[in-house]
C-alpha cells in the first residue's frame, strides 16, 4: 500500500492507493484547498500565515496517513514551494507536520509523473497524445506514445497568478478576459510548433483546474457539451454576465475553485487557441497516480531513476566500463563500513556511473564539471535533493574535502564518500578490488587494512594514499594504513 502527497500551488491533495496486480486502486482521498501560491508576499517569500496553514493541513494528512500500513509514502511539493524563496527554511517544520521527507520536484518531473499516471488509465499502448496539466502555480505540457514519454515541458504560468493578475479583487469582464488569454498565449508560442496537433491523435486534461471547467461545461449545459473551444468560450461569456467570483453560481462548482477558474480558463484557451487542440478528453488521473505507479515501479525494481543515469551516462559518452568499475568498487566498500542504513546506497552507486561525464566539458577539473552537470541536469525519477547528494558525492571525489566540510557530519554520507574517493584511485590504478582481502572501517579514525601487494605492484597507490590521508587529516580525521601479507 503507498501515499502520494501532493503539495500544490492551490491545494495540498492525497492518494492511498493498493497495487491489486493488475492497477492500482485509491482507497482514500484527501483535499485542503490551502492556496499556497497566494501566500506568497513581495519579495517572494511565503507568509507566516501561509506557512501555518499549510503546517496545520499536513498535520492533518499526517493524521490520516498514521491509520494505514504503508509500504511507502512520497510527498511531493510543486511550483510554489520551487520558486518561495524561503521555502528551504520552512521545509523542516513541513516535514516535521507530516513525518515524511518532503520533495521539491522539477516542474519537468512534475510533468512525467502527470503523464505517468494519465497513462496509466489509457488502453492504448500505441496512441501518441498530448497531456496538460494547468497547476495552481505552472502548467505542463507532455507529448507521448503509450507508456513512453517523448517531450515534456513545464511553463511558469499557473491559476494562481493569472487570477491575481488579471482578475484582481474577483473583477471579471470582457477586456480583462482576452488580456488574460493574450498572456497566457504568449507564453506558450514559442514551444507551440512540438505540441501542434499534427503530432498526437488525442489530447487530455489532468488537472482539477480542466475537470472543474468539463464539470461546469457538462452539468450547466454549455456549448457543445465537451471540452472545445466552442463550449470555452461560452463559460468564459457565462463567468463575464457573473461580473464577479464571488457571484459565480454553476452547478456542481465549489466555491474555493471559483475563485481561481478565471485564471485556469483563461490557460486553457490559450492553449488550445495555440496549439490548436479542437477538443480535449478530461481524466480523473495525474500526478498523484504518477507517484503511486513510481513508488509500485520502485519496489518491483524497475526504478526509472537507473534508467535516467545510463541515459546520462551515454548522452555524455563516459567510458561504460570504467563507470561500472567506479560503481561497483565504491558500493562494495561502502557496504564494508556498514552504514547506520542503505538511504545513500543507491545514491553512491549512481554517482560512481555518473564521476566522469565531466570529461566530456573538459579534462581540468571534471569532478567540477560533472558535480554541476548532475545537479542541474533534468535526470528523470530524481528529486532536486537527490541530484544534490550525488552532486556532492561526485565533487568530493578527488581534491580537498573542505569544498563538502559540512556534508562530513552525517557519518553515513562521509563514508560514502571515503568509497568513492578509493574507488576512483583503485579504478585509475587499474586493482580489482577482493573484499576478503581489505578490512575498511570508519568511526571516529578511518582504518584500512589492504594488502602489501597492491602498494608493491601499484606503485602510485602508496603515493595516493599519502595525499588521502593529508585530505582526511585537513578536515580532523584520522587516516591509518595497514599493510598485510
Amino acid at each position: 500500500m503507498f501515499a502520494a502527497v501532493d503539495l500544490g500551488s492551490n491545494s495540498f491533495r492525497l492518494h492511498i492507493g493498493r497495487h491489486d496486480g493488475e492497477t492500482i486502486r485509491i482507497i482514500k482521498s484527501a483535499r485542503d484547498p490551502v492556496r499556497l501560491g497566494a501566500g506568497l508576499d513581495s519579495k517572494g517569500n511565503l507568509t507566516p500565515a501561509a506557512m501555518q496553514g499549510a503546517i496545520e493541513s499536513l498535520a492533518r494528512f499526517n493524521s490520516i496517513l498514521s491509520t494505514y500500513p504503508l509500504n511507502a509514502v512520497r510527498v511531493v511539493a510543486t511550483n510554489t514551494m520551487r520558486i518561495a524563496k524561503n521555502s528551504a527554511a520552512f521545509l523542516p517544520a513541513a516535514e516535521a507536520a507530516i513525518g515524511y521527507p518532503i520533495e521539491i520536484i522539477s516542474g519537468e518531473e512534475e510533468g512525467r509523473l502527470i503523464y505517468m499516471g494519465v497513462a496509466s488509465t489509457l488502453p492504448s499502448l500505441t496512441e501518441r497524445r498530448l497531456v496538460l496539466d494547468i497547476g495552481g502555480g505552472s502548467t505542463e505540457l507532455i507529448l507521448g506514445k503509450g507508456l513512453e514519454i517523448e517531450q515534456v515541458e513545464s511553463f511558469s504560468i499557473g491559476t494562481v497568478p493569472q487570477t491575481l493578475s488579471f482578475f484582481r479583487e474577483g473583477n471579471i469582464n470582457a477586456a480583462t478576459f482576452d488580456a488574460a488569454i493574450l498572456s497566457a498565449r504568449s507564453r506558450f508560442e514559442d514551444a507551440a510548433p512540438v505540441y501542434r496537433s499534427e503530432r498526437w491523435s488525442g489530447a487530455y486534461g489532468s488537472s482539477g483546474t480542466i475537470r472543474a471547467i468539463s464539470d461546469a461545461i457538462s452539468k450547466n449545459g454549455l456549448g457543445d457539451g465537451n471540452l472545445s473551444l466552442k463550449s470555452l468560450d461560452a463559460l468564459k461569456r457565462r463567468l463575464i454576465q457573473f461580473g464577479h467570483a464571488s457571484k459565480i453560481d454553476l452547478i456542481g462548482m465549489k466555491a474555493d475553485r471559483a475563485t481561481t477558474i478565471p485564471g485556469g480558463l483563461a490557460i486553457l484557451i490559450a492553449v488550445m487557441q495555440e496549439l490548436g487542440i479542437k477538443v480535449m478528453k478530461p481524466i480523473d488521473a495525474g500526478l498523484r497516480m504518477g507517484v503511486l505507479w513510481d513508488l509500485q515501479l520502485r519496489a518491483t525494481k524497475r526504478d526509472r531513476r537507473e534508467q535516467s543515469v545510463r541515459d546520462c551516462l551515454r548522452r555524455f559518452h563516459a567510458d561504460e566500463k570504467r563507470a561500472e568499475f567506479a560503481a561497483q568498487t565504491a558500493s562494495a566498500l561502502f557496504s564494508l563500513m556498514k552504514p547506520a542504513d542503505n538511504t545513500y546506497a543507491k545514491l553512491l552507486n549512481w554517482a560512481g556511473l555518473l564521476h566522469e561525464i565531466g570529461l566530456s566539458v573538459s579534462h581540468s577539473g571534471y569532478h567540477k564539471h560533472a558535480a554541476y552537470m548532475i545537479e542541474n541536469a533534468d535526470l528523470s525519477g530524481f528529486t532536486t535533493r537527490e541530484q544534490r547528494l550525488m552532486s556532492y558525492l561526485v565533487l568530493a571525489q578527488k581534491g580537498n574535502l573542505r569544498k563538502v566540510g559540512d556534508s562530513l557530519m552525517d557519518s553515513d554520507f562521509a563514508k560514502a564518500i571515503l568509497a568513492l574517493r578509493l574507488a576512483v584511485m583503485f579504478m585509475h590504478a587499474r586493482i580489482k578490488v577482493d573484499l576478503d582481502e581489505v578490512r575498511l572501517k570508519m568511526k571516529s579514525k578511518i582504518e584500512f587494512e589492504l594488502p602489501k601487494a597492491w602498494v608493491s605492484d601499484h606503485p602510485t597507490v602508496a603515493y595516493w594514499i599519502e595525499k588521502e590521508k593529508e585530505c582526511w587529516s585537513d578536515v580532523g580525521v584520522d587516516f591509518s594504513i595497514k599493510l598485510n601479507s
